[in-house]
């Protein structure tokens, strides 16, 4: 086991003082770890290329698209959210018109009844007006009597 020459590679051998000496490769391929059929790239044809392209192209395109579509879907779901808040105002406003002209209706029917009343002269206003003063006199308030009314008759069930 004293040899002089340790091998550490097929193409690197090494002498004792630590020089390398390299051998001269013959035939590279020969020499290959790995062996089998594998594919070989062929080269690329100006038809592929232009199909490349037009299919970056379109996926471009595509996804734009899609992006425009997120954003028009946002932007009309706003203006759904506007319209409904919308419609909710206009359904309360129109409510509260009706209160409003129902009430109105019952001032006009007061009116009429007031005027009709000044037409034929059933109410006579006061020729003038009288002015008395006030008499100190202590507060007295009349108690009201109850009255024994009849009693009422449970009635059973709801």
């Amino acid at each position: 086991m004293s040899t002089n020459i340790r091998i550490s590679n097929k193409n690197n051998v090494f002498n004792p003082v630590g020089q390398v000496i390299v051998k001269p490769v013959s035939n590279p391929i020969a020499n290959t770890v790995v062996t089998g059929s594998f594919y070989q790239q062929k080269p690329v044809t100006v038809r592929e290329m232009i199909t490349r392209r037009i299919n970056k192209t379109l996926c471009i395109f595509l996804f734009i698209s899609i992006g425009i579509t997120f954003v028009s879907y946002y932007i009309a779901m706003n203006f759904e959210a506007k319209l409904n808040a919308l419609d909710r105002e206009i359904v309360r406003l129109n409510t509260e018109n009706q209160d409003l002209q129902a009430d109105l209706d019952r001032y006009k029917s007061f009116n009429n009844v007031d005027s009709k009343i000044g037409e034929f002269k059933l109410l006579q206003k006061a020729d003038k007006v009288l002015e008395v003063t006030a008499e100190s006199s202590p507060l007295i308030i009349p108690q009201s009597k109850k009255t024994n009314s009849a009693k009422f008759s449970w009635a059973i069930g709801y």
